[in-house]
């Protein structure tokens, strides 16, 4: 029991000190905490660009896989193209319809 003393006679001292801060102490603390917020929010927003930009290489690599894949099972089915409309094969071209059926 001895301790809640110590510790509300902790407590009011600390708080008896910072009231004793001048204005120009209170402006400075609130500019340091003003400055420490906006950084943590730009850190923040860079953490999910980190993760936007991870997930845009995931997907440009699966982008690139998928296309050799299907330029290698365009090749492998020697396919006579010269007989496909020109709409054709600018849908395969974009990914629109099967290259191989």
């Amino acid at each position: 029991m001895k301790i809640r003393p110590a510790i509300l006679l902790a407590a009011t001292v600390l708080s008896l000190a910072a009231c004793n801060k001048s204005p120009s102490d209170k402006l400075a603390g609130r500019v340091e905490n003003a400055a420490d917020n906006r950084a943590d929010a730009m850190e923040a927003n860079a953490e999910a660009l980190r993760n936007q930009a991870a997930m845009l290489d995931n997907r440009a690599e699966k982008a690139r896989d998928t296309g050799e894949s299907r330029a290698d099972a365009i090749e492998a089915a020697d396919m006579n193209v010269a007989t496909m409309s020109q709409e054709r094969r600018d849908a395969i071209v974009a990914n629109q319809a099967a290259a191989v059926r």
